[in-house]
């Protein structure tokens, strides 16, 4: 999966030697006057470079020097980050990306990261190199598992952080967290990038229990007779059509004291979809492996929680089946009842992630948690409206929008609020049951699903709704820590920010 090992020294770069150094570049303050490399002693050995403004220092410049045979290093690769005070923890993360195929494309094996002066402030540093982390093994991810190669044969890079910081406690944890998130979010994107016939709702919930063990998650994956039991009609109406069986995977962590109310995921886990009887096109529907990209992030940030050890409790539910146009399928105009016994009347069978979703949602809500969110690949309105650069969520409660907005500064990750008001759930009210599963209105598709949602989760209980329906796969020419066509494992870096807020 991830072809880097990351190691953090405490020491002055200066007394090293390796294949490769790695500085930093930042344009002057002063207009007209050279950029400044973040390493002293580089930058007057690059001081021609510097002068003649080849490099610049702008975000996103990558220079290598080949043979450059300076102090104990072979070559030395000068990467661009801007402006300070334009200087984020995602340009950090995209910097580490940059540098990461720069490596590769020189085909250095090991390279060594002046850290000490990228920052002004200790803190910012600290941050910076949590960010540095997950870039590098962001990028790092591919997915190979299915091609005739030998393994074996695949080279390891090895990736160097020097600082004279490395053995501060708060630089360590940083290290770590930065890790761990990318190594869950990596576990996320091979979760969604496995196809239909090696990733069923068995194979998810056996892979989920896999991964949990070692750590302090229980996970337990509920078959077809106990969906029965527990009176789930949208999970079990859409798995109908389909000869693998539903699961509905249950996570619990507790971090916290057993009095503290948990906080609660949700995450669709649609294996693949062809969009049952109502079936969709073929062109791309081999994209629909993606389908349970919303379970994946759940399943990737509980991973993170239990692993980063945080003080609260939390709870996640991943409703998983196929969505197949068998012969015992959901019909159109068919009706099924929610875990809630509301009854829901199927205009198309394809609008199937909200059916599954509802009775995660009616269980969560027993719960009692102190929030609940849900993720899915839900509906192409929100790709109209947003492409894939904006994840799109719905909430009515302005406390938890700050929180995921905040949230969302942290991780890096871009979010957008949309509306949901109470026109988009009238919208969705059914002609022969409590609830038709698509509009009667015809625009605003992701709001009115998101309506649909909300009839689902009690009233007092705060919650949102994320759409990643366009943010979770196929985002490298936007991302460049993303492959160009694989999952991205969006929104777990921000899931994990938010659990943070409630320790």
């Amino acid at each position: 999966m991830a072809n880097i090992q990351v190691h953090l020294h405490a020491k002055d770069i200066s007394t090293l030697n390796g294949d490769t150094l790695v500085v930093f570049t930042k344009p002057n303050a002063v207009k007209d006057k050279p950029a400044k490399i973040t390493h002293a002693e580089t930058s007057k050995a690059l001081d021609s470079a510097l002068e003649d403004k080849i490099l610049t220092g702008v975000n996103g410049e990558v220079l290598s020097f080949r043979e450059a045979r300076f102090l104990g290093f072979r070559n030395v690769i000068s990467i661009g980050l801007g402006a300070d005070n334009k200087m984020t923890h995602e340009t950090i993360r995209q910097a580490a990306a940059a540098l990461y195929k720069e490596a590769k494309a020189i085909k250095t094996k090991e390279f060594f990261v002046h850290l000490d002066g990228i920052a002004t402030s200790q803190n910012d540093l600290v941050e910076y190199t949590k960010a540095f982390v997950e870039g590098l093994h962001l990028c790092s991810y591919s997915f190979n598992e299915l091609k005739t190669v030998d393994q074996k044969k695949t080279e390891v890079m090895q990736a160097h952080l020097v600082t004279k910081l490395g053995k501060n406690k708060a630089m360590q944890a940083a290290f770590n967290e930065g890790t761990i998130l990318a190594a869950c979010t990596n576990f996320a994107k091979r979760l969604g990038d496995l196809p239909g016939n090696l990733m069923t709702p068995t194979i998810l919930a056996e892979e989920t229990i896999a991964a949990a063990k070692g750590t302090s998650l229980k996970v337990t994956a509920w078959d077809k007779k106990r969906i029965e039991k527990e009176n789930m009609g949208g999970l079990l109406g859409v798995a109908r059509g389909s000869a693998e069986e539903p699961r509905f995977i249950v996570m619990e962590y507790k971090g916290a004291a057993a009095t503290k109310k948990p906080i609660a995921f949700v995450g669709k886990g649609l294996t693949f979809d062809t969009g049952g009887i109502s079936i969709k096109p073929s062109a791309k529907m081999e994209e629909m492996k993606y389908d349970m990209c919303g379970g994946a992030a759940v399943i990737g940030t509980m991973l993170a929680i239990s692993q980063l050890k945080l003080k609260v409790n939390v709870v996640a539910y991943v409703p998983a089946t196929e969505n197949m146009p068998g012969s015992r399928a959901t019909k159109p105009g068919d009706v099924h009842t929610a875990r809630n016994g509301k009854t829901f009347e199927i205009n198309n069978t394809d609008a199937e992630g909200r059916l599954i979703l509802s009775d995660a949602l009616v269980y969560a809500s027993e719960q009692k948690p102190q929030f609940i969110i849900d993720t899915a690949t839900l509906t192409g309105a929100i790709v109209v409206a947003l492409g894939n650069i904006h994840t799109g969520y719905f909430t009515r409660n302005a406390a938890f929008k700050n929180k995921i907005e905040k949230a969302a500064v942290e991780s890096g990750e871009l979010v957008w609020n949309m509306p949901l008001v109470d026109a988009h759930v009238k919208d969705m009210k059914g002609t022969f049951a409590d609830l038709s599963n698509v509009s009667s209105a015809g625009g605003a598709g992701s709001a009115t699903a998101a309506g649909f949602l909300e009839q689902f989760v009690d009233a007092d209980i705060p919650w949102a709704h994320f759409d990643i329906a366009g943010t979770a796969w196929a985002c490298g020419n936007r991302l460049n820590y993303c492959t160009s066509k694989g999952a991205t494992g969006v929104m777990v870096r921000t899931f994990v920010e938010i659990a943070k807020q409630y320790v």
